[in-house]
């Protein structure tokens, strides 16, 4: 069952949150790193304010720079995208719940992979033990047991049944009997090596 919880979310908490997981040390502009005395440009898109960097001119928001630049969606939707991609919803799933293509949102997600190998620290695990849970969570997606085998297996010291198509399979060489021996020499032994006339 699907559910249309981005109806319900609070569009300014939704974009308090992403700004506070985008910029830990506080909203700065993406050109010069300046903080302090940031502009409001624009307010079209609120709570999603376009700035404007009073030391050198640049006009951004909250986004630019990072892998959710150039989204259109609201910080609900954002949000729920980002909480699906880390729970390992398929991705048509989040598509029909969010009502919006999947195509649009597969390469969303796979942007945001691809940011998140970029910046994901490259040492070792710090616990001397991890579980493969945790290592392999987005590996696939689970599918189906395989299905059982269709007949019992043979009891012990007998013989597999071989497959139908296998049972009776005629000789080499002919229809029954023994295959024909080629080759001169009397007696049916092979001509060859130590065996000529």
């Amino acid at each position: 069952m699907d559910f249309p919880i981005g109806d319900l979310l609070d569009e300014q908490a939704c974009y308090d949150w992403l700004v506070s997981r985008l910029y830990p040390r506080g909203l700065a502009c993406p050109q010069c790193g300046r903080k302090r005395g940031l502009g409001v440009h624009r307010r079209h898109r609120a709570p999603v304010l376009d700035y404007q960097c009073p030391r050198c001119g640049a006009v951004f928001n909250a986004f630019t720079g990072t892998a959710l630049a150039g989204t259109h969606r609201r910080p609900s939707e954002l949000v729920l995208i980002l909480r699906g991609i880390a729970q390992g919803t398929p991705t048509a799933q989040l598509a029909r719940e969010l009502g919006c293509g999947r195509r649009h949102l597969l390469d969303l997600r796979h942007r945001l992979h691809h940011y998140a190998e970029r910046f994901l620290p490259k040492g070792p695990l710090p616990d001397d033990a991890a579980e493969a849970d945790e290592m392999y969570q987005n590996a696939g997606e689970k599918r189906p047991p395989a299905p059982g085998p269709r007949r019992p297996a043979p009891a012990a010291g007998q013989q597999a049944a071989r497959p139908r198509h296998l049972r009776h399979r005629p000789a080499a060489g002919g229809r029954g009997g023994r295959a024909p021996v080629r080759g001169g020499a009397a007696g049916g032994a092979p001509l060859g090596r130590g065996g000529g006339a």
